[in-house]
């Protein structure tokens, strides 16, 4: 149970990190889009 828990934290910091890398490439795909 211990470990269930475990992986289900690190799936969740996961998840965030890759929201947050996805956004920061919409992000930067927006801002030299702006540009040309």
């Amino acid at each position: 149970m211990k470990r269930l828990k475990e992986l289900a934290h690190e799936n969740k910091r996961l998840k965030r990190m890759y929201a947050d890398l996805s956004l920061e490439s919409e992000a930067l795909k927006d801002v030299i889009t702006r540009k040309l």
